[in-house]
Formats: structure tokens, C-alpha cells, sequence
């Protein structure tokens, strides 16, 4: 009992660096996966450098990304610390997933709509914007958070390089009190408390989008 109440503050101080990464990184993630896909729509130039990158970031580890950001950027001159580097690593990968839901969603709304649209005077930015996003973003949004939710457990992997969160935080204190039950039991309910948050935020913004771009 007296080790878990001297590893809580401990673990609510890492809890609150977990979630700020992971929401840093899964936003990050988001906007970048939906630039990819819009672009990939737009400049259909692209569409190989779209599915390469795709097939390069969801094919390789997220440790070796993240080894590459955090040792290699300095190389180039660009030092960042382990936080912000394990932002913009975790965005990079996240950013590939996310690009593929929304691949996956805009390939739900029906191209007889498009032709439609096409037909009665929309250019292709307005038929995009105005009768393909809230259909296909209705339809992704059960997916991007879960994809949100998958993010935040991938943060686990920033521990490596010193980020102070919750699986290195438990790290910290089994090598000190060589206690291992209550620190790891305290690292899998932690994560499962913001997973469970994260999930039912996600569904209550849903079914509020949802209700918004169907309406």
C-alpha cells in the first residue's frame, strides 16, 4: 500500500506528459494525413509519392522512425529536444494512418454524387468540400479515434529517448524500490483510464459531428 501511494504522483505527472504527446502528435498526424490525401486527390502527380510514403512509414518500425528524428536531425543541424522530437516522429507516423482512413472514407460516398455534382456546375474543390467531406468525414470519425486511441499506446516507445511518461516513469521506480507488480499494474491502468477518456470524447464528439455535417 505505501508503494502505490508514493508512486501516484508520480504516475498523474506522467500521465498528463503521455496525453499531452499523444494528442500533440495524433492532431499533428491528422492535419498532415488529411493534407496527404487532398493532395493526392488534387495533384494526382502525386498519387505515387502519396502511396510511397504510405508504404515507407506503416512498413518500418515506429522505434527506428524515431531513432532516425531524434539522433539523426542533429546530423542535419536541427536539435530538438526528446519531447518535441517524439511529437513530430509520432505525427509523421500517425499521419500515415490517418491518411488511409481518409482515403478509405472519401471512397464510401458514391461517384455517381461526384458526376452529379460535376454535372450541375461544381467545380472539384466545391464537389470535395461540399458533397464528399461530410459524408466521408461522418464516416471516418469512429476511425480516427480509435487511430487516436492507437497513438497513445504508440507513445509508450517515446520512453527510449528519455520522455518522461508513463512506461518510463515505471521504469524509473521498479529499478529504485525493485517492486514490479505495483508500478506495472499502475502503467496498465493508466493507460487504459486515457484510452477509455480519449475513446469516450471521441464517440461524444462523433455523434455531435456526425448530427452536424449529416444535418
Amino acid at each position: 500500500m505505501n508503494t502505490l501511494i508514493a508512486c501516484l504522483p508520480a504516475f498523474a505527472e506522467a500521465m498528463w506528459v503521455t496525453l499531452y504527446v499523444s494528442l500533440a502528435a495524433a492532431l499533428l498526424g491528422l492535419l498532415l494525413g488529411f493534407a496527404l490525401h487532398a493532395l493526392r486527390l488534387g495533384v494526382p502527380r502525386l498519387a505515387a509519392v502519396y502511396h510511397l510514403y504510405v508504404w515507407v512509414i506503416r512498413g518500418t518500425p515506429f522505434l527506428a522512425q524515431l531513432a532516425l528524428v531524434y539522433f539523426g536531425l542533429p546530423a542535419l543541424g536541427l536539435q530538438l529536444d526528446a519531447v518535441p522530437a517524439s511529437i513530430l516522429a509520432l505525427g509523421v507516423y500517425s499521419a500515415a494512418y490517418f491518411a488511409e482512413l481518409f482515403r478509405s472514407a472519401w471512397a464510401s460516398v458514391p461517384a455517381g454524387q461526384i458526376e452529379a455534382a460535376r454535372v450541375h456546375g461544381l467545380s472539384a474543390r466545391q464537389a470535395f468540400w461540399h458533397i464528399q467531406a461530410p459524408q466521408a468525414l461522418a464516416f471516418a470519425l469512429p476511425l480516427l479515434g480509435n487511430q487516436v486511441m492507437l497513438t497513445l499506446k504508440e507513445s509508450a516507445v517515446t520512453s527510449l529517448v528519455t520522455v518522461p511518461e508513463l512506461t518510463l516513469t515505471a521504469g524509473r521506480i521498479v529499478s529504485t524500490t525493485f517492486s514490479y507488480v505495483v508500478p506495472y499494474a499502475l502503467l496498465v491502468l493508466c493507460y487504459w483510464l486515457l484510452t477509455v477518456a480519449v475513446g469516450a470524447i471521441a464517440q461524444a464528439l462523433g455523434r455531435r459531428a456526425t448530427r452536424y455535417l449529416r444535418g
